[in-house]
């Protein structure tokens, strides 16, 4: 009688208990909420990040490097930025808390988008024309190294500073030639102004010289040292919500949708799978797993990034991306 007493009065305990408080990790983005933010929101619905305790709600940006302050100032915990943009700034702002943990495109989408109408197939078409950037672009900061590794003189290119909004539209009607932006961004914007798709060049700086890196997760690293197993669960759940991606990017875009009613879902399901062939599912990541990094290739990167930008500092890879936080029970791998 005792036994059966005790154990009911234990089973009503547990439940009057709260359950486990969520860690709150607020993720703030690169970018609107298109295709390539579908895996984000799938880790949320799919409750990948809920099974790691974490409370997980993601804002938009406003471009490559406008998470890196937010994540810094500590207003966010975690974001998504460009690694390059991450390393000049923490060369100005030495110290500053933050931190990459998680390669998420291990080949960047920094291109020049052009219209073959208007004289732009191939790096070579560019002096003399007109290119659109917008001062924040990602791409943009990363030019002066794609200019320099396929022997373009920038006195040469008429640059146009462009907001993002007005870029694909200055494009569309030719008042640039090309443009700087993410492949999978500036493709689909100006397939969705009714530029035709045969009209348009994609020039990739990963296939003409660049080694960077592209994207990846940030973090504050007060936090990070403080909840060391909230970032590794993190990270975790990212992953996983890019499998789910990888498997079905319509499935995946439908959760975007709930997000950003006004998408059009083949258009940004076209934009997803983009951005998984070409910057997420690469051989790399096939052969070991998603979200780190080479040694060796990021020794490049620095150099490259040596050989147009003047440190104050001696370059540390150690200060860019933190290893230490990937999980290791093999939720990285990705095919």
């Amino acid at each position: 009688m005792f036994h059966r007493t005790f154990t009911a009065l234990a089973a009503t305990l547990a439940l009057a208990l709260p359950a486990a408080a969520e860690t709150a990790m607020p993720f703030a983005l690169d970018w609107k909420f298109e295709g390539p933010a579908a895996p984000y929101f799938v880790a949320v619905d799919k409750g990948h990040f809920a099974a790691e305790g974490l409370a997980v709600e993601i804002s938009e940006g406003a471009g490559s490097l406008d998470a890196i302050p937010k994540v810094a100032t500590g207003a966010y915990p975690v974001g998504f930025a460009d690694i390059n943009s991450l390393m000049k700034f923490l060369d100005q702002n030495p110290g500053a808390p933050v931190t990459g943990v998680m390669m998420v495109y291990d080949k960047p989408p920094f291109a020049v988008v052009g219209r073959k109408s208007l004289g732009v197939t191939a790096p070579a078409d560019l002096p003399g024309k007109v290119l659109g950037a917008p001062p924040p672009d990602g791409a943009w900061a990363q030019f002066p190294i794609f200019a320099a590794e396929n022997g373009l003189d920038m006195a040469t290119i008429t640059v146009e500073p462009v907001g993002f909004p007005v870029r694909e539209p200055m494009l569309a009607e030719g008042k640039v030639a090309s443009v700087t932006g993410f492949s999978f961004s500036s493709v689909l914007n100006l397939k969705r102004l009714g530029v035709p798709v045969e009209d348009i060049s994609v020039i990739l700086m990963a296939d003409h010289g660049v080694a960077l890196y592209g994207n990846v997760v940030i973090v504050n690293t007060d936090f990070a040292k403080a909840n060391p197993a909230a970032v590794t669960g993190f990270i975790r759940a990212v992953a996983k919500g890019w499998k789910d991606a990888v498997a079905d990017p319509g499935a995946a875009v439908d959760a975007l949708i709930k997000r950003n009613p006004a998408a059009d879902k083949t258009l940004e399901t076209e934009r997803l799978e983009m951005a998984i062939a070409d910057n997420v599912l690469t051989d790399w990541v096939k052969a070991n797993g998603m979200g780190g990094i080479d040694a060796e290739r990021m020794a490049r990167a620095i150099e490259q990034t040596k050989s147009v930008y003047t440190f104050q500092s001696e370059p540390d890879a150690s200060l860019y991306f933190d290893a230490s936080y990937l999980p290791t029970d093999g939720s990285l791998t990705i095919d």
